[in-house]
């Protein structure tokens, strides 16, 4: 079944696959771990962005880039060593990514800005997919896109969480350039669809 949206996704003209790997721990819910993603990783060659929320997610590196990560997000929050766990997403050849949540101040991930590839601002609070978009968000968005510039670096932006057209556009004018869409196109039949009018919307509001 996974492996089939997988395809699916493909075909619509995702640029990548966002897994979100939960251990009721950090989050309330439970999903998936390394075992699921490697089976997913046979059924396409698409870039594979795995969203750690879980609990001192340094013990688990190598286990998501042996599945087949290309990307390996985690929490400032979830209770690593933050440039630690850079290294060692490094050290396995992935690109390494850091997550706000979006009670947790942008400011954060600031001093690690050069060693990162990605940052992810969470839009809902983590852990239940079909939750509406937090628009207080917004300004975290604008003023990590803001010190990048200062810093002369340049990550990307990634916003996850009650992405739509609507939502995408409003992240994309404040600076994402990667949008992480859930239920607004894994419900929609038409998935080629959905992909296009949120990366329509992005483009649009970023000219």
């Amino acid at each position: 079944m996974l492996g089939k949206e997988a395809q699916r996704m493909e075909k619509g003209g995702a640029d990548m696959l966002h897994l979100d790997v939960m251990d009721g721990n950090f989050v309330p819910n439970i999903s998936f771990g390394a075992p699921v993603i490697s089976a997913i990783r046979k059924c396409t060659p698409m870039k594979f962005d795995v969203h750690l929320m879980i609990n001192k997610p340094l013990r688990f590196i190598e286990d998501f880039a042996e599945a087949g990560a290309d990307i390996i997000t985690f929490h400032a929050e979830a209770g690593s060593p933050v440039y630690e766990t850079i290294e060692k997403i490094r050290s396995f050849g992935c690109v390494p990514s850091l997550c706000v949540r979006p009670l947790t101040s942008v400011d954060e991930v600031f001093p690690f800005l050069d060693k990162i590839g990605m940052v992810l601002i969470m839009t809902v609070e983590p852990g239940f997919g079909g939750q509406p978009f937090i628009k207080e968000t917004i300004s975290k968005i604008a003023d990590l896109r803001a010190e990048c510039k200062k810093r002369g670096v340049n990550p990307d932006i990634e916003v996850d969480g009650g992405i739509n057209a609507e939502t995408a556009a409003l992240a994309a004018s404040k600076g994402a350039n990667v949008m992480v869409a859930g239920s607004y196109i894994f419900n929609c039949p038409d998935a080629a669809g959905a992909i296009a009018r949120i990366r329509s919307a992005a483009e649009n509001a970023r000219a």
